[in-house]
């Protein structure tokens, strides 16, 4: 695919976004959705600020929560300043704050930690992260401690000097169409960043940093500056967050979000833009939507981050894109003709292998012995032996046909290997 048409599928894609973002409302308009949405909103601006590091610089952090974490508890305490009348403040403008804290405190500590990249920042970086987020716990009067802090969002005006007064954060809706307002910000800037000069020498870096010192460019100050701008785009997020969930709590600062915003820049892809968006979108959807139903939601996301990684090396943006050259070449039956079977078999492997796995938890994990286990609207006896030879009628075959079915598309082209 050429450049021009890149170009436009971008453009597209970004018209397409905005429109599901502005219409989403209307199909999902319960309080439990737009929460949802609006989460999924700030995880996707979280993830794109993390891909500057990796994917843009190749820089692998274990810490970013870091910046996050404390742009939410910035905007926690300015929201406590204007509720108690200390402070007037706009709150709509309240994820600046946030921004600007994740941007400060990465600037005061990234000249040091971004002197080497690769694993010794990776490994700074996990020691600043578990350095934060023991210090929470020791400094309640800034970080309140195991319960966190918690603000109420209507405080204050919501626009300077009553410029619309009956907008108020209040409304899930109004935060809902908040969060996705300065996500839509945020990625339209990390976008004009990606064609500045700087992201140009960032990508040079990745590449080889050596080569970069040759010519006259200092790949440690070009490391700086991204850290820096990551932080405060991953402040924003944080900020994002904490007013839709009216408190900050340590654990937004800790390795767990750290490895979630990882997961979903890997999940999605950080080869393309909207790969973090779309791998962000899962990651909330499991650890929200999904959490909901059954207590082993990470054991499926780590089972959908196993399966991204050996069958769609570019994330599920990649695979998208090259589904979509297909498409574009007509090829994409005769690609699917000769692995119909073995998609047949892994639908069949993944049903039978949630059922085992829905049984085991609730055989392990029910209060007082087996608990009663819901799976599609059916429920089950973990402890009976019928539900059990299910699980085996459906795993055992799906896992055969699907292993004979790659034997008859190995020598078809996979979408990873489609020609630019």
């Amino acid at each position: 695919m050429s450049a021009p048409a890149e170009g436009g599928a971008s453009r597209m894609g970004l018209a397409v976004g905005l429109a599901l973002l502005a219409l989403a409302p209307l199909a999902f308009g319960g309080g439990f959705q737009l929460g949802l949405m609006s989460q999924m909103c700030a995880m996707a601006l979280f993830a794109l600020s993390y891909n500057l590091l990796l994917g843009q610089t190749g820089m692998l952090s274990f810490g970013h929560a870091v910046y996050a974490g404390l742009g939410g508890y910035a905007v926690i305490h300015l929201l406590r300043a204007v509720e108690s009348g200390m402070l007037v403040f706009p709150v709509v403008l309240l994820p600046v704050a946030g921004g600007l804290a994740g941007a400060g405190f990465a600037a005061l500590i990234g000249y040091p930690t971004t002197r080497r990249g690769g694993t010794p920042f990776a490994m700074i970086s996990l020691a600043v992260g578990e350095l934060v987020h023991a210090a929470a716990g020791v400094l309640p009067e800034w970080f309140g401690g195991e319960g966190g802090l918690t603000a109420d969002r209507t405080a204050g005006p919501a626009f300077a000097a009553g410029l619309w007064p009956e907008w108020s954060l209040g409304s899930d809706l109004h935060v809902y169409y908040l969060t996705a307002a300065w996500t839509v910000a945020g990625a339209l800037a990390i976008h004009a960043l990606g064609r500045t000069p700087l992201l140009k020498l960032a990508n040079a870096v990745r590449d080889n940093p050596q080569r970069v010192a040759f010519i006259g460019y200092d790949p440690h100050r070009v490391r700086y500056l991204m850290l820096t701008m990551a932080g405060f785009f991953a402040g924003v997020a944080g900020g994002l967050m904490a007013l839709n969930l009216e408190i900050a709590s340590a654990d937004s600062l800790g390795a767990l979000r750290s490895g979630a915003v990882l997961l979903a820049v890997v999940v999605g892809g950080s080869g393309l833009f909207l790969g973090p968006v779309a791998g962000a979108v899962v990651v909330t959807f499991f650890s929200v939507a999904l959490s909901r139903h059954t207590g082993a939601w990470q054991l499926y996301l780590g089972l959908v981050f196993a399966a991204v990684v050996l069958v769609l090396p570019g994330g599920l943006a990649g695979g998208a894109r090259d589904a979509a050259r297909l498409v574009a070449r007509r090829e994409l039956a005769g690609w699917l003709r000769p692995r119909g079977w073995a998609a047949a078999g892994a639908l069949g492997g993944c049903a039978g292998l949630s059922l085992a796995i829905e049984l085991a938890y609730g055989r392990v994990h029910g209060a007082g012995g087996p608990a009663a286990v819901s799976w599609f609207g059916l429920t089950l006896d973990p402890s009976a032996a019928l539900p059990w030879a299910a699980a085996g009628a459906l795993l055992a075959p799906g896992a055969v046909i699907l292993f004979r079915g790659r034997g008859r598309g190995r020598a078809a082209a996979s979408p990873g290997e489609c020609d630019a």
